[in-house]
């Protein structure tokens, strides 16, 4: 990988050359096989049940955006102490794991564009966040999103202020590197929609200043909609009934991704360990494609399974399908449909990555997962193909 220094001279971006020559290099990291998996602070997780040796980086979620435009605790505020420990805890169980802290989410992005409008206070807010624990090693930007398509209303100077923000913010944590001998990972989560690659967002430009773009490869169809279909289809089907099922697919958005000048090594694929559910499905075609009353059932809230709740609780009463074409599966029962990830499908994205050269994986999210990550489980599925087969 590139020196940061070096990626940003190109746009002109003047250093100061004993920061420059000081600042420490990337350090390597194994294309096809970085495996980054988020870590909600709501969770109250045990950091005994997850397994730190099938991870490269641990990113905790969600420090949020201040009024001000100031990197802020956010859902870190209520667990600082208890979940810093058990973060600390875990470090020290696994000391090559790298911790990245990630700010904003669905809806903590409301301030993102008042941020972005002075990117340099930003970021030297976000260094302090990064010196107040001494656990991070670097920052996640999870803006949701810019200009348009999430929870709170954008403006279209986000397209070339989210650039700076992200250009700004690296120049600091080279700044920082290199007055503390350390390397700092910068990583944005990209959205799948192609009005965010294409309209929205310079990814070629933001793909110079990080280290990897985690492309949010999921929640493509939920229980939002009135139909139901699968949450992250690797390819599309002919008989998706959607609109330009192509785009809605894993393939469509790496591919995506691709034309808007984000290469490969750069791409960290989102993979879901949960599921969506829907209700009141008519019981046609076994559940796929047909319309639905609402969300169905749920681990914390309607519509949204943890693979852990599907394994222990529907696998086995439900009927269990996989789709030749879209390579993901699916349950139905009475008038209840789920569409999911199970071992199968967790491994076929694997060996996606790895064919089509992309850095690795990133998953939602790890208190999802059977604990432990124990055989049958889907972080033990995708490390065995990143890094068991061939």
């Amino acid at each position: 990988m590139r020196a940061p220094f070096l990626a940003l001279a190109a746009p002109g971006i003047l250093f100061s050359l004993l920061f420059a020559l000081a600042a420490p290099q990337a350090p390597p990291l194994p294309l096809g096989r970085v495996i980054a998996g988020y870590l909600p602070a709501w969770s109250d997780f045990d950091p005994r049940i997850i397994d730190g040796s099938k991870l490269t980086f641990v990113i905790y979620a969600f420090a949020g955006v201040s009024p001000k435009g100031l990197c802020s605790p956010g859902d870190l505020q209520d667990d600082i102490q208890d979940g810093f420990a058990r973060l600390a805890s875990l470090k020290a169980r696994y000391p090559g794991l790298k911790f990245l802290v990630s700010v904003g989410g669905w809806t903590g992005s409301r301030w993102f564009t008042r941020a972005a409008r002075s990117p340099g206070t930003f970021a030297d807010s976000c260094v302090s966040l990064l010196l107040d624990n001494g656990i991070f090693e670097g920052i996640d930007l999870d803006w949701e999103f810019p200009v348009e398509g999430g929870s709170f209303r954008g403006d279209p100077t986000d397209k070339r202020n989210f650039t700076l923000l992200v250009r700004e913010l690296r120049r600091r944590l080279v700044e920082l590197g290199a007055r503390r001998g350390k390397y700092y990972f910068l990583s944005i989560a990209g959205g799948a929609n192609p009005n965010f690659i294409f309209r929205n967002t310079e990814l070629a430009r933001i793909a110079q200043y990080v280290d990897f773009i985690i492309v949010m490869a999921y929640d493509f169809h939920g229980p939002w909609e009135k139909v139901t279909n699968f949450n992250a289809p690797l390819y599309p089907t002919a008989s998706d009934p959607s609109p330009n099922p192509v785009d809605y697919t894993v393939d469509g958005t790496v591919r995506n991704y691709f034309a808007a000048g984000v290469p490969p090594e750069k791409i960290l694929l989102g993979i879901p360990f949960y599921g969506h559910s829907w209700r009141g499905v008519q019981d046609e075609n076994e559940g796929l494609y047909q319309p639905a009353a609402g969300p169905g059932p749920g681990t914390k809230e309607p519509g949204n399974l943890s693979f852990w709740d599907i394994a222990a609780h529907y696998e086995r009463p439900f009927r269990k399908h996989f789709h030749p074409e879209a390579l993901v599966p699916w349950l139905f029962n009475g008038d209840i449909f789920i569409s999911y990830e199970d071992q199968e499908s967790v491994a076929l994205k694997a060996r996606y990555i790895k064919a089509q050269g992309l850095l690795g994986a990133a998953v939602w999210e790890l208190t999802a997962d059977i604990p432990g990550a124990p055989e049958g489980s889907l972080l033990q599925a995708l490390h065995s193909v990143l890094y068991v087969d061939p």
